[in-house]
This record gives structure tokens, sequence and C-alpha cells, in this order.
């Protein structure tokens, strides 16, 4: 049976929603969540949502859950810009300690054997940490030192919030984009995986989302739903700031 993969979901609760009943639909054996559930609008609900599905759902952690984690401590990196801050502490305020537990036990890489594709590794970023930046665009030679050694056939990764489907080396990398903050169009963007790779796009009714979101009390809820629902960044923009980040 097929695996479903979901991305930075950011507390897009509405996004998440139609993603997890289309993915019903498709009788999936299970789910994995890769990581940046958190920060965003509906942080708890989010989590709740996916840790009450009938099949079982694994957790690998991102930059997202985990800085929201050290704001909780006081320990935000001051690589974070102040907005986001804002942001990460709202969210962290949001949860019980049951759930920091439960985001606190999260790992960084998860892999599994999917039908028709094999050993599939799933990470955030990348196998290594949970912030480096590549696109599809990433020259390989910069990519072929950190994913010849997995012996993995397929890995799949997110937080550039864009898909992409390529080759490095013999290895297949495989971006599931983003539930809820995507690049390029709007939507939520997700993988389902086995006997191959489906990249997959949900519409839903982004009005009513960004109404949804505009009744938080989240910092920045306005400006998450103008820019990251109704209207998302260009991908031609986007792709230009990566070419300034990617790893080196």
């Amino acid at each position: 049976m097929p695996v479903a993969a979901l991305y930075d979901i950011h507390g897009n609760l509405p996004a998440l929603e139609v993603v997890l009943a289309e993915i019903q639909q498709a009788k999936v054996d299970r789910i994995v969540v890769g990581g940046d559930v958190l920060p965003g609008p509906m942080p708890r609900q989010a989590l709740h949502c996916l840790t009450q599905q009938d099949v079982p759902v694994e957790f690998i952690h991102g930059n997202g859950d985990r800085e929201t984690l050290a704001a909780l401590r006081g320990e935000i990196s001051s690589a974070v810009p102040e907005q986001v801050r804002e942001a990460l502490r709202w969210s962290a305020a949001q949860l019980d300690a049951d759930d920091v537990k439960q985001i606190g036990s999260w790992p960084l890489n998860l892999r599994i054997r999917v039908d028709g594709l094999g050993e599939v590794v799933f990470c955030h970023a990348t196998p290594r940490n949970d912030t480096e930046i590549f696109s599809a665009a990433t020259v390989e030679s910069k990519l072929l030192p950190i994913f010849d050694e997995l012996n993995a056939s397929v890995v799949v990764c997110g937080h550039t919030h864009m898909q992409f489907d390529r080759m490095v080396g013999k290895t297949r990398v495989v971006n599931a984009g983003s539930v809820g903050m995507p690049f390029g169009e709007p939507g939520a963007y997700w993988l389902l995986l086995g006997p191959d790779v489906s990249l997959r796009r949900t519409t839903y009714d982004l009005e009513q989302a960004a109404e949804r979101v505009r009744a938080t009390t989240y910092p920045q809820a306005s400006d998450f739903a103008a820019r990251n629902i109704l209207q998302v960044p260009a991908a031609a923009d986007v792709l230009e700031m990566y070419k300034r980040a990617e790893l080196r």
C-alpha cells in the first residue's frame, strides 16, 4: 500500500484537513510527516489532527519544530529574525507538556521500505541537518557527497517549500513541497509514494482558509493569510533567493 509524505504544514490546519481527506481516499498504509508542523497559526490543532489518524503516522523534526521548542527554553538561534522569533514564541505557548515531549522525540531522519521503490530515506532539509538549502537547479557535484553514501533508492526532503523530482547520481531525490506555506502556486502540496512517486497538489477554499487563519491570535495571522494562502511567493523569485543561500 502507498505512503503519504506531508512536509512543512506550518500550522495551516485548513490545508492539512483537505490533504488528509484526499489521503483517506488513497488508502495509504502510513503517513510520514517530514518536519515543520509548526510554527504557524494553528500549531496544536494541526499536531493533534495528525495524531488522530486511522493509519500509523511517523514524524521527523524540522528546523521550525526544533526552534519552537528552543523558544520554550529561551534559546532561539540568534540567526532567526525577530518576526520569526515572535511566531516561534507564540506557537510554543500553545503547546502542553505532552506536545513538547512528543515533538522532542522526533528523529532527524527516517528510513522505511516502500513497495515499488525500495529503501526510502525521509529527511527535512538534507540527511545531515535540518537547514541546508538546495533546489532542482543545484549542481549535482554539490549534492553527491550528501546522498551517495545513503544506499537508498529514494530520498524525500522538504524545507524549501517547492516540489521537485531529480536524480543525484543513482539516488532519486524528491522534494514533497509544502502543505501549508507553498511557493509557486497556491494549494497544498504533498507526495504519494508507491509503487512510484506522485507529486500531488490539493486545491482548497483559500478564502475560507484565510478567514479561519485571521480569526486566530497568531501574531502574523493577516500576513500569513495574504502571503501564504491567498497569494504565495513566485517560484522564480524564490529560486533566485535559493541560489544565494544554497549549500556551498
